[in-house]
């Protein structure tokens, strides 16, 4: 506990004086770091260059090591969070590391997997395939003759990532209370967020998962390969997956000369991330051209699945809700959207919102007929929509970074590709998907379940509501600005619920003529007009409208 203890004094003196010597001291006293003595940097907040402050950060990470330049580069995903001059900076942070030892290699193989690297190997490269910051490839071979890469994980790694998450969660949450930029856009979250993310890169028995899992969703598709896992030979530090001998996808001077179809490739590597997302909801969270490869007969290989991601059906179909209204120009269906997701905060103001998607859309009108981009234009939006406190859930601001980086590798393959007019089949189907009767039933079924619970509930939850009445603990805090809007959804819930119980007290006065028919056996006449048939058919009739009147309102 002590040895733990002086760890992290050292750790957070170096991680202080890292950012002092990078210009921000000012920053470190205003939030009680550092002493006035040591906030040699003058400059205001306010009169400082996003871009140059973005550089500085990249120079402070880069120079903090394997858990800051992560962490920096999983936050490079998050335009909705932070400035597009900060995110330009941190794309650019590299895993500038030192190999580690052939002999520290060799050392934690044996560890990890009991036996002499010999014994389990025929023949290990000395020299490493690739360095990152958490771990280095060699080429090695099976006593097979199978070709592998194994990824050993870098010595004390996950110790010393240990160490910078819990200090910097702990500089997260200081910032918070004593910073209000900090609280709006919700430093703590967005921590960790990170370091769940990065703790996931550690363990390389979930890398191994992740690509088994992705590998089966293209079992019957010969156009895209995943690489074997060797599952005898991989632990939590390492990791022996088939060795993949194809083309970088961007190389396209080579590609060209060895006859292959840039084309092909490009549409095959968008339906394969689009398949992963709309059909699977896991996905390559990673695809940049140092994780794609082709191979002959144009199909396309993935590698390093440690950043694989999950979305739920229901933020898919929302995420495509969005790509169908901003195609279609219609900014209130985005709003209803956002709405719909529940995202909205109480201080958003509707009309500035809409206001500016709408400018969005004047400036991006052009892009948007000729379907040329999408990326951006999403990002774009989540940007717009935290600024005005629309909290976009992670896994939708992640897969709009997957399209963006999708479409830089696209289009060096194939300019002329339009991964909007991709993306629009598949946003599509997952409509339809949502829209199948059963599926709406299926939703019907569980909305009732939860609506009987309330009822049930509900005179207990009354009890509770007027004891806190009689004690006079109420308190009445209303937003003048939403009042309206509270208003008329106050009165449309009780106009469905006046509707409900008048189709309900129908139907039960429709089940009690025809039992009474039933008994008596007699006929029902009115008028020589037949009463169960038209009462029948007016309650399907009403029963339909309710069903359409929800489905329409996008609360299914």
């Amino acid at each position: 506990m002590l040895g733990k203890r002086i760890r992290h004094t050292k750790r957070y003196q170096e991680i202080i004086n890292a950012f002092i010597r990078n210009g921000f001291s000012h920053v470190l006293f205003r939030i009680g770091l550092t002493e006035r003595g040591a906030a040699k940097d003058t400059q205001s907040a306010a009169n400082v260059n996003l871009q140059h402050v973005g550089r500085k950060l990249r120079n402070t990470l880069q120079e903090l090591g394997p858990t800051f330049i992560k962490l920096g580069q999983i936050a490079s995903s998050r335009h909705d969070a932070l400035p597009e001059e900060i995110i330009t900076e941190l794309e650019k942070l590299q895993d500038h590391v030192q190999f580690f030892s052939f002999d520290k290699v060799q050392q934690i193989v044996e560890e990890e997997l009991g036996d002499s690297i010999n014994q389990l190997f025929q023949h290990v490269h000395e020299e490493p395939l690739a360095t990152a910051s958490i771990g280095q490839i060699h080429v090695g071979k099976l006593h097979n003759g199978e070709d592998v890469a194994i990824k050993v994980q870098r010595p004390d790694i996950e110790d010393r990532m240990e160490t910078d998450l819990e200090i910097v969660q702990g500089l997260g949450r200081l910032l918070e209370e004593r910073t209000s930029w900090a609280r709006s856009y919700r430093i703590l979250d967005i921590i960790e967020e990170f370091s769940d993310s990065l703790r996931n890169e550690l363990s390389y028995i979930r890398e191994g998962q992740n690509n088994e899992r992705i590998a089966k969703q293209f079992t019957n598709n010969p156009t895209v390969y995943i690489p074997k896992i060797y599952w005898e030979f991989t632990s939590e530090k390492v990791l022996t997956m088939e060795l993949i001998k194809g083309i970088k996808v961007t190389k396209c001077d080579e590609l060209d000369m060895q006859g292959y179809d840039r084309k092909q490739i490009a549409k095959r590597l968008v339906d394969a991330m689009l398949q992963q997302i709309v059909d699977h909801g896991f996905f390559h969270g990673d695809p940049h051209a140092g994780n794609v490869y082709v191979l002959p007969g144009n199909t396309v290989a993935f590698l390093d699945f440690g950043m694989a991601r999950r979305i739920s059906e229901e933020l898919n179909y929302h995420f495509a809700s969005i790509i169908i209204h901003l195609q279609d120009g219609n900014t209130d269906a985005i709003i209803k959207t956002f709405s719909s997701m529940e995202i909205m905060h109480e201080e958003t103001d509707i009309k500035r919102l809409k206001r500016d998607l709408d400018d969005l859309q004047l400036k991006y009108e052009e892009t948007l007929a000729n379907k040329n981009s999408l990326g951006k234009i999403i990002l774009e939006i989540f940007t717009i929509a935290y600024h005005h406190k629309v909290a976009i859930p992670a896994e939708i601001s992640i897969l709009s970074k997957v399209i963006l980086i999708l479409e830089g590798v696209i289009n060096r393959l194939d300019p002329d590709f339009s991964i909007m007019k991709a993306v629009e089949p598949y946003a599509k189907k997952l409509i339809r998907r949502r829209y199948h009767p059963k599926k709406l039933m299926g939703r019907s079924i569980k909305e009732l379940m939860e609506s009987a619970d309330i009822l049930t509930n509900l005179p207990k939850d009354m009890k509770e509501i007027m004891s806190v009445i009689k004690k006079g603990k109420v308190r009445l805090d209303i937003n003048v600005s939403q009042l309206e809007s509270v208003m008329h959804r106050l009165d449309r819930i009780s106009n469905r619920l006046s509707f409900s119980i008048i189709l309900l007290s129908f139907s039960i006065l429709m089940a009690g003529l025809i039992i009474g028919a039933a008994i008596t056996g007699q006929t029902t006449m009115l008028w020589d007009l037949p009463i169960i048939e038209i009462g029948t058919v007016i309650a399907v009739l009403l029963f339909i409208l309710m069903i359409y009147t929800i489905i329409k309102s996008g609360r299914m």
